[in-house]
């Protein structure tokens, strides 16, 4: 198309007659500036209508807004739409025809047609780079590409391909400028391309196309004007733009020869009319709006290139009109030569001298005629005859074709069947037992190359396909990563003030507590702080909105805010739910990354199923196991305790399991009486036929005949709910609660005497007398027995008396070095509401107020630096030498209850006897 070159995509140049011919970029879209550089562009066929029929359009990629707008032909100044790239997806279907591919956004799906499937890649490819481009600029993070190829390094992007797909190159003359000079493709009827759905910008579109036929018509006077003004630059002063529609501006025109004066006209036409029709020619005077030195340089070059084009399209058009001017010259001469001989034969006529020679001239020239006309007729008639015999020929040519191509058939056919019965020669001679079968023809064979080959060519259509999915898929992935990332980010914000909001709510009904427990305020004050903690109550803490709600199971089934047995502590209960919410909250949005990045280098290279101790693993436990890892850390720790026990009896707990199953447990009443009491507010456990409660029904008898001596105690059951719970498997939980029970807690802890049980007790009160002194005199005084309290926190590690977490926790550390966990963290209990202890000051609320105490305590790392900094030193044979003191003393006490108790019962039967013969002889006195 003269004098129009498309650029940006949003525009067609035109040019513009009042400033010599210079380029004007056309009206971009409403509220947008020109572009600045080559965009992608070219025709598609898109699928539209009522009619669902196929459209040419002119599709063009705008940067700014990531949309591609498209119009009827790339003329068009207004577009008849736009897709919005930014959010949608590309893809293209197998069996649809060649080159058809979908973009796909949140609104509808857009089906597009390329001329083939080089241009459909080549689109495909180049709108995910401009989508990769567009989030980019939009202020996501890109993260570095490593071992990548990097392409579409423009505006600091890096465009990571992944060798998922090998880069098309650009299809020549389908995309770009190059493109919008060829003219748009043909439609089968001519309304068919016409856009019934944007009449008005139909009409507008018709308006400038027909300004723009009138301007060129006027600018094209003639071929032999020559318009100074649209002379190219120099060489020096056009830089060359091989992207401006693939033309080299740097070529010098060619140079224009000056005519001599001797030369005649004619042969200046027929030197291909280089010379202006007016000579000497008129210089144009040129306007400031033409070619000034302050225009844009991407402008210039787009007028440099444009000039250019129009140029050399004006050469050819003169070279094409220079050889129909040759051909006429031959013309006039054949005429002339003709014209030269009539004129010799009226001079010889006219030259003489009688009539009867004037006679014989025309005679003679009659008889040439007839002869020539005899001749004429003659070759005629030869002709007539060429071409009857050429038919005939052709005919024979095109019989003789056919059979030989029929032949050719028939010998590739004879062919085929000799390689088809040579293969079977040759299985025959292999394998002579071999059946040898002649029912497939060679038609057949035919058949089945053919679909061999078609088979051939879906699998590298769907390869293909699978690529360019994969890479659709990644980059996919990627900005979903980063959009996830800086959602995570908001999140995290959100979750931290949400904490802190939390944080002096519950700071507020501490004070109010604090109001209410105070006697300094009179009447007034105390009615204003009751009707503030009621209003405070009535308040769920679950309203509003919650960014990032705390669901209220944890992901062991257990409750994240604990049920409190006592009634009139109701506001100290929104206290600790308060506190509860902004400790998982603050935790969350730690995300304890450090923690898991300890844990992934402790364990990388290590033997799967395999920890060796270490002060390294001492403190990855104590400041407790990840829920990725506390799975596989049990079932190590629990491994290591129980190995012996397992090696010499390996398939133990299926052998029990069928014992117990064969022959019930004395203890098995028991059992199933307490299986409906064991953590009656964890999730897995409140059904009574739920799994997890058949589970811990079959481990703990399995438990009375590993272990006869015990059988069953009643805190057994939840030992083994927790660690089924964790390790969830049933043989892991069995062993676990073996190795508890067997060789992390001493002798007789759970005997019927409980004898172990007790001296712990009495240890923790001579540890509470050397690192509490206060508390303990506290305790004294109020005369308050906390073994009352502590004995069960012992009995089973604390199951159901602490949160879910702190518990967990301190199970980490208790599989791993034993029973002194038990006393660190039982001391650090006290520590933690050691001031709370001290305010009270009696002795029923005392006892109130140890009961529910630990279901208060929401902090774990600060209690668990409690327990293993504040309460150090703490050594295990300190530990083992009061126990060992406290056993002895135990069991010192026992033998004289029962020494005394043998008395009582000696006493109780000769009490018995006597007063039996003093009646005897009552009876015997009566007469």
């Amino acid at each position: 198309m003269e004098g129009q070159v498309t650029t940006k995509g949003t525009a067609p140049l035109t040019l513009d007659q009042k400033s010599g011919g210079a380029p004007r970029v056309g009206t971009p879209p409403r509220g947008e500036e020109p572009p600045t550089s080559t965009k992608l562009c070219g025709y598609l066929q898109k699928m539209g209508g009522p009619l669902k029929s196929w459209k040419s359009r002119w599709f063009t990629y705008e940067d700014r807004k990531c949309q591609l707008f498209y119009y009827r032909t790339a003329q068009d100044v207004n577009p008849l739409g736009r897709i919005e790239l930014a959010d949608a997806t590309f893809g293209y279907p197998l069996q649809a025809d060649e080159g058809t591919f979908h973009i796909q956004t949140p609104e509808r799906t857009f089906i597009l047609k390329a001329l083939n499937r080089e241009a459909m890649m080549y689109w495909l490819q180049q709108l995910q780079l401009k989508r990769w481009r567009h989030r980019g600029e939009a202020g996501q993070s890109a993260q570095p590409c490593t071992n990548m190829r990097k392409e579409g390094t423009d505006q600091g992007m890096v465009y990571c391909t992944d060798d998922f797909l090998p880069t098309v190159k650009t299809p020549t003359g389908l995309v770009g400028e190059e493109a919008a000079r060829h003219p748009a493709p043909r439609q089968h009827a001519t309304l068919t391309n016409v856009s019934f759905k944007h009449p008005l910008t139909e009409i507008q579109n018709s308006v400038h196309s027909l300004r723009w036929s009138r301007s060129s018509q006027e600018l094209s006077r003639s071929v032999f004007h020559w318009d100074l003004s649209q002379e190219p630059p120099a060489p020096t002063s056009a830089p060359d733009t091989p992207a401006q529609g693939g033309l080299d501006t740097s070529e010098p025109p060619t140079p224009v020869e000056t005519p001599s004066p001797r030369e005649s006209p004619l042969l200046l036409a027929e030197r291909g009319r280089e010379v202006p029709a007016e000579w000497p020619p008129r210089p144009h005077p040129r306007k400031k709006s033409g070619m000034s030195a302050t225009m844009p340089a991407d402008r210039k070059e787009a007028s440099a290139a444009d000039r250019t084009s129009r140029l050399r399209q004006e050469v050819l058009t003169l070279a094409e009109e220079v050889k129909a001017q040759k051909e006429l010259v031959c013309l006039l001469h054949r005429a002339l030569e003709e014209a030269q001989r009539e004129k010799r034969a009226f001079s010889r006529y006219l030259s003489a001298e009688g009539e009867r020679e004037r006679l014989e001239l025309l005679r003679h020239g009659e008889r040439h005629a007839a002869e020539l006309e005899a001749r004429a007729e003659a070759l005629r008639g030869q002709r007539e005859e060429l071409r009857r015999s050429l038919a005939e020929r052709d005919t024979q040519v095109a019989e003789l074709q056919e059979h030989a191509r029929l032949m050719a058939e028939k010998n590739h056919a004879k062919q085929e069947v000799v390689l088809q019965l040579s293969e079977q020669v040759a299985a025959c001679m292999d394998d002579p037992r071999r059946a040898v079968s002649n029912s497939m023809g060679a038609a057949t064979f035919r058949q089945l190359q053919e679909e061999i080959e078609n088979l051939k060519d879906d699998i590298e259509a769907y390869k293909m396909q699978n690529k360019f999915l994969n890479s659709e898929i990644y980059q996919l992935t990627r900005l979903w990563r980063n959009s996830s990332e800086q959602e995570k980010s908001l999140m995290m914000k959100c979750a931290y003030l949400e904490a802190k909001n939390c944080q002096t709510e519950s700071r507020y009904l501490g004070v109010l507590r604090d109001l209410q427990e105070s006697r300094g305020l009179d009447g007034k004050q105390q009615e204003v702080v009751k009707r503030l903690i009621e209003e405070a109550l009535q308040a769920d803490v679950k309203d509003g909105l919650k960014l990032d709600p705390v669901s209220e199971y944890d992901e062991y089934g257990f409750k994240t805010v604990p049920d409190f047995e006592v009634e009139d502590v109701k506001l100290l209960a929104k206290i600790q739910a308060l506190e509860i919410r902004t400790h998982n909250l603050l935790r969350r949005e730690a995300g304890d990354k450090a923690l898991l990045g300890r844990w992934a280098q402790f364990l990388a290279g290590r033997p799967s199923g395999e920890l060796t101790p270490s002060p390294e693993l001492k403190a990855l436990l104590r400041a407790g196991a990840p829920r990725e890892y506390r799975r596989e850390a049990w079932r190590c720790v629990t491994r290591a305790r129980t190995r012996s026990i397992r090696d010499r009896h390996p398939g133990r707990y299926q052998e029990l399991s069928r014992k117990a199953q064969a022959c019930p447990h004395p203890a098995s009443r028991q059992i199933q009486l307490d299986l409906h009491r064991t953590l009656t507010s964890n999730q897995r456990f409140a059904s009574p036929s739920g799994p997890a409660v058949q589970q811990l029904h079959r481990i703990l008898l399995a438990f009375s005949w590993q272990n006869p001596a015990i059988g069953y105690c009643q805190g057994l059951n939840r030992l083994a709910a927790i660690a089924l719970l964790v390790l969830q498997n049933e043989e892991d939980a069995f062993w676990c609660l073996v190795a508890v029970v067997d060789t992390i807690m001493p002798q007789d802890y759970y005997s019927k005497t409980l004898t172990a049980s007790q001296a712990d007790q009495r240890v923790l009160k001579d540890f509470m007398a050397e690192k509490l002194p206060r508390l303990s005199a506290h305790f004294e005084e109020l005369q308050v027995d906390v073994s009352l309290i502590t004995f069960n926190w012992f009995l089973v590690v604390f199951v159901e008396s602490l949160a879910s977490n702190i518990l967990l926790q301190v199970w980490d550390a208790f599989l791993y070095e034993g029973t002194k966990v038990l006393f660190r963290y039982a001391l650090a209990l006290f520590k933690y509401k050691e001031e709370d202890f001290l305010k009270i000051r009696d002795k029923v609320e005392m006892y109130q107020y140890l009961r529910f105490f630990t279901k208060t305590i929401s902090d774990s790392r600060k209690l668990m630096s409690i327990a293993f900094n504040d309460m150090n030193p703490f050594p295990m044979k300190q530990v083992q030498a009061r126990r060992a003191l406290h056993l002895e003393r135990l069991r010192a006490e026992l033998r004289d209850l029962e020494r005394i108790q043998r008395e009582f019962v000696t006493e109780s039967a000769e009490r018995k006897d006597k007063d039996l013969d003093t009646a005897v002889s009552e009876d015997e006195d009566d007469p």
